[in-house]
């Protein structure tokens, strides 16, 4: 189901340096008094991997290319949503760097001045065909980088990702630990039978390369729907595996972020888990998203989409009043945030698109 909006718009300039455009007043709080600070964004549902506990090997229906949001439209939404108090963007996919025009993407939103001054342009990418563009993307204004990896084992990696790129993944880790990009995260969806014998490797392997291993709990975000609870690996096994080699201190001062994070004998090491089934955080969550095809979401498990492209591009608005509209969706989008996911209910219903079209 998608919500969508009476009123339509016209664009607004985004010419350099960009001012977010003072659209509305004050945050985007929901009616459980949460303030909303981060927007991801996908860039595209495509991928360079097929990992799969996320698509299937054949049989993918992508999204249209003339449905994806273009440059220009996904700067006048985040023009919007910075004067509205967002204060970071996160490039997602699918893989965002198969976009060609990924450091103008990053270029034009790192230049925004929201409501608190500039705001921070972070990504999440698989990391294949990182080095190659890492200059680039933090001479544009990159601040932030996660980078997925399951396994660093060549086999199993062929196997889950059904590519053998490990190699390019390796490469591309090299380059941003080289690199001033820091806090550098590497995440890693723990599943029974695949990869739980390599927890401890994986963390260890972080510490080798200067990164905060995050391992998150597999969630039914799968395209093919085939996730099942009995494969995915808890928080609490989690930790119990870590702390068999590191003693576990709890780090303070969580705040909305969606890692957990444990100091790793007393540090500076530290190991973070995502537990979005079994330790859900939505009653600190502060992020929206945006996917490709211009869908504004306020949960990763919603129900419900919000059309931008209908402002975007329907042409209807008054002129001058389309970052006005816009505002007022996002704001609709935020106050219509459930309190929480429920994923431990048996009425909890899947929805219908899989993380590469939703964006991480």
């Amino acid at each position: 189901m998608r919500a969508v909006p009476v009123v339509i718009g016209v664009r607004t300039s985004s010419a350099a340096p960009v001012a977010a455009t003072k659209a509305a007043t004050g945050p985007l709080v929901d009616t459980h008094g949460r303030v909303h600070r981060d927007l991801r964004i996908s860039l595209t549902d495509r991928c360079s991997l097929r990992c799969t506990y996320c698509m299937p090997e054949q049989g993918n229906e992508w999204l249209a290319r003339t449905s994806i949001l273009s440059t220009d439209e996904i700067v006048e939404v985040a023009e919007v949503a910075a004067s509205l108090g967002i204060r970071t963007f996160r490039l997602t996919g699918g893989e965002p760097l198969l976009r060609a025009d990924i450091v103008e993407v990053v270029r034009r939103i790192a230049r925004i001045e929201g409501a608190e001054g500039p705001v921070e342009v972070a990504m999440t990418t698989n990391g294949i065909s990182l080095a190659a563009k890492l200059p680039q993307l933090i001479d544009a204004g990159l601040t932030r980088l996660n980078i997925s990896i399951d396994t660093i084992n060549r086999q199993r990696f062929a196997d889950l990702t059904r590519r053998d790129r490990l190699d390019d993944v390796f490469e591309g880790i090299a380059a941003a630990a080289a690199s001033e990009l820091r806090p550098l995260k590497l995440n890693a969806v723990a599943m029974r039978g695949v990869n739980d014998d390599e927890l401890v490797d994986l963390v260890s392997f972080a510490m080798d390369v200067g990164a905060e291993l995050r391992f998150i709990e597999q969630m039914p975000l799968d395209a093919g729907h085939t996730w099942d609870r009995a494969t995915m690996v808890t928080r609490e096994e989690i930790l119990a595996k870590l702390g068999e080699r590191w003693q576990l201190e709890p780090v303070p001062g969580r705040g909305g972020a969606p890692a957990e994070k444990w100091r790793l004998d007393g540090g500076p090491h530290e190991v973070g888990v995502i537990a979005s089934v079994t330790a859900p955080f939505c009653g600190a969550c502060d992020r929206l998203r945006l996917t490709a095809d211009g869908q504004l979401r306020n949960c990763l498990f919603s129900m419900a989409e919000y059309d931008l492209t209908a402002l975007l591009r329907g042409g209807g608005s008054v002129p001058g009043q389309r970052a006005g509209d816009i505002a007022a969706l996002l704001r609709s989008c935020v106050l219509g945030k459930l309190p929480g996911h429920a994923i431990d209910d048996p009425s909890f219903l899947q929805p219908a698109r899989g993380m590469n079209a939703i964006g991480g």
